[in-house]
């Protein structure tokens, strides 16, 4: 990989609101709990992961012109990403995304809002062929449309700019499928796996994961990272496989988590880091963000990041 300027992040920023319960929950009624805001959006939370990481970032998202989109991009701009090319859509909401955590912390529904990712065209990303072309790396979820998705591999391969993706959810993973043969690195978990590869299995099965690992490497994918929540992470390139265990954590909230091992091995990767220890970070940036309720860790920093490297 070469050293050419900044990281192009692209897909989702919108507003998270998380509610967890005190008690068990009850379906059809009211308990005890607390509910919060935060900033959100895959795109945007790997975005300032990598800025906190001192990688130079340029985000391409899409807002409404309204309160919660003027305070995404303030602190995305504050947090030392470049939100220069991110479109503001008069009269549209900004994105959301409602999720209900147990009292663990542990996801148990989600609902997302992410109409206004629509108005990221084909001919928006076109006309910032500019950025596509002056790239280092460039990452994605997988929030923009189908045909959108389609330019932005198009773009990628024409400037033979590496490509990350996060397939976002398993069901927004299948967008991903035509396009594995361009990926740079993947960063499914287990549900989204099953719709990339077509192979089913259980977290805890690490010897199905790093099979399922092998198989999106031999379906094109360069790098391909598996996780397994609690039971931690496989990884596997053309020359290279491995696990490693999930550390042992007080969990205040998993919102996030995932989005920061993506941006941390990202980070490794640019640094030209050896496979396995880019994982290790990646884990270590999970876990940290694990003890946070923020979505992204707001004291996130490469120092933090190698003082807590798992071994």
């Amino acid at each position: 990989m070469d050293e050419r300027g900044y990281v192009l992040v692209i897909g989702a920023a919108n507003l998270d609101i998380k509610g967890q319960p005190d008690v068990a929950l009850v379906r059809g009624s009211s308990i005890p709990g607390r509910i919060r805001t935060s900033l959100g959006g895959v795109a945007r939370n790997i975005a300032e992961n990598l800025a906190r990481l001192e990688v130079e970032t340029v985000l391409l998202t899409a807002v409404g012109d309204d309160e919660v989109g003027e305070r995404i991009l303030g602190h995305a701009a504050g947090s030392g990403i470049d939100i220069s090319e991110a479109l503001v859509v008069e009269g549209e909401r900004t994105g959301a995304y409602m999720a209900l955590l147990r009292k663990n912390g542990a996801l148990d529904v989600a609902l997302d809002d992410m109409a206004i990712l629509q108005m990221l065209t084909p001919d928006y990303f076109e006309a910032r062929r500019s950025l596509f072309a002056g790239a280092r790396l460039i990452a994605i979820d997988a929030n923009p449309t189908p045909e959108a998705l389609e330019t932005i591999v198009s773009l990628s391969n024409e400037y033979r700019v590496p490509l990350c993706a996060d397939p976002t959810s398993a069901a927004l993973a299948e967008r991903l499928r035509p396009h594995l043969s361009s990926l740079y690195m993947a960063s499914p978990n287990v549900p989204e796996t099953g719709v990339l590869c077509g192979v089913s299995f259980e977290e805890s099965d690490r010897d199905a994961a790093q099979a399922a690992a092998r198989r999106l490497v031999s379906m094109g994918v360069e790098i391909a990272v598996i996780t397994l929540g609690e039971h931690g992470v496989v990884y596997a390139d053309a020359e290279t496989k491995g696990y490693i265990p999930a550390i042992q954590t007080h969990i205040l909230d998993e919102t996030g988590a995932g989005d920061a091992m993506t941006a941390a091995i990202i980070f490794g990767l640019l640094e030209e880091i050896p496979l396995d220890e880019c994982v290790r970070l990646g884990v270590t940036a999970a876990t940290l963000t694990l003890r946070t309720r923020e979505t992204v860790r707001p004291d996130l920093s490469v120092d933090l990041l190698y003082d807590e490297l798992v071994i």
